[in-house]
């Protein structure tokens, strides 16, 4: 977006390379912030043959199986298509150019310069200066302590698992996902599936555990049965279809992590110097605003630094009141989507939230 407006920007990437690591499933992009980033870099055309607009559909059950919520647009009527995290990285790159890019740099600290700005320190040995620094650096960034002492608190443990060519290998299993996702809630724990444009599916558990609990059942150690055994464990009891999303995933696929987020609100006061953008700056539960809003992020401060040319102190404080209000607003309705979403009657609220 900067180089749009004719102002020069690096962008320094710790992936060695596009490909280096999988980039997850898929995401709703939003009219009012990740569609709108992408209308304005004129990929819209572009999105829209990557995505998904059948993904839009969800389906929300109860431990017993019962659907107690859905979202099935019309075809043609949907407003919040999906796209696979890949194709849209791809998209975004395509607008970034070559000689912006610096792959293979991972960002080892920073120094401030006595005439102002920031020298850059890598872990290849190598160092480089800027007027501005952008932390883009996601929810452990590093550049965040520049501006606040604020650290992500914990909320809940995620796990994640993958079906490849559902279709053809777990035909049962992708027939009841369907085209899009589905989540089944209560008892602390959410249950969910997502399919994906390549045709695989990825499921995933989250619950409602303490920061630890993902290393205390040492998942690394077990050989696959024993893996299945203790997630089974976990959803004793709930509907035998919902557990078959279990035994269908691939063996080896378990991937670990903890779900954090930043206290609501969180601020500082603006440096002309450094800003952030997407979670370094406001770190959500993951319920489908991160990535929209880490777009609109990158929109507005394009804007705010085009609008305030020559003077960086205006074009940040512009933009971080803008960000942080409408974050501020986001986080909270996220935050209350978490809490509900991991209640021991967590379908019958989701139920009676969305009417």
């Amino acid at each position: 977006m900067l180089d749009r407006h004719g102002i020069p920007a690096t962008v320094y990437e710790r992936d060695t390379d596009p490909g280096a690591r999988a980039q997850g499933g898929s995401l709703d992009l939003h009219p009012e912030s990740g569609q709108r980033a992408l209308d304005e870099l004129g990929l819209a055309d572009a999105f829209a043959t990557e995505a998904r607009p059948e993904g839009e559909s969800l389906r929300i059950l109860d431990p017993s199986g019962t659907i107690v919520g859905k979202h099935a647009p019309e075809p043609g009527s949907g407003t919040r298509p999906e796209i696979d995290r890949g194709a849209l990285r791809k998209l975004l790159l395509s607008r970034v150019p070559d000689s912006a890019l610096r792959w293979g740099h991972h960002l080892t600290g920073t120094e401030q310069l006595p005439t102002g700005g920031h020298r850059l320190h890598f872990a290849d040995g190598t160092h480089s200066d800027c007027d501005l620094l952008v932390g883009a650096d996601g929810g452990r960034s590093r550049i965040r302590a520049l501006l606040t002492d604020a650290q992500p608190v914990h909320l809940s443990g995620y796990l994640s698992m993958f079906i490849a060519d559902a279709d053809r290998r777990r035909p049962r299993v992708a027939d009841f996902v369907g085209p899009g996702s589905l989540m089944a809630l209560g008892d602390n724990l959410n249950l969910g599936a997502q399919r994906s444009g390549d045709g695989s599916i990825r499921v995933s558990v989250t619950i409602r555990a303490d920061e630890h609990w993902i290393d205390r059942q040492r998942f690394d150690t077990m050989e696959w049965p024993e893996v299945v055994a203790r997630l089974h464990a976990l959803f004793s009891g709930w509907a035998p279809e919902l557990t078959a999303l279990i035994d269908a995933c691939d063996p080896g696929t378990l991937v670990g992590r903890t779900i954090e987020a930043l206290p609501v609100g969180t601020r500082w006061q603006p440096r002309p110097d450094v800003t952030l953008v997407g979670d370094a700056a406001h770190l959500m539960p993951p319920v489908g605003d991160g990535a929209n809003q880490a777009m609109l992020d990158g929109v507005m401060l394009a804007h705010a630094l085009a609008d305030n040319r020559g003077d960086l102190a205006a074009a940040i404080t512009t933009y971080e009141a803008e960000m942080l209000d409408r974050a501020e607003e986001i986080a909270e309705g996220a935050a209350q989507m978490e809490q509900m979403g991991l209640a021991p009657d967590a379908a019958e609220r989701l139920k009676s939230f969305f009417g």
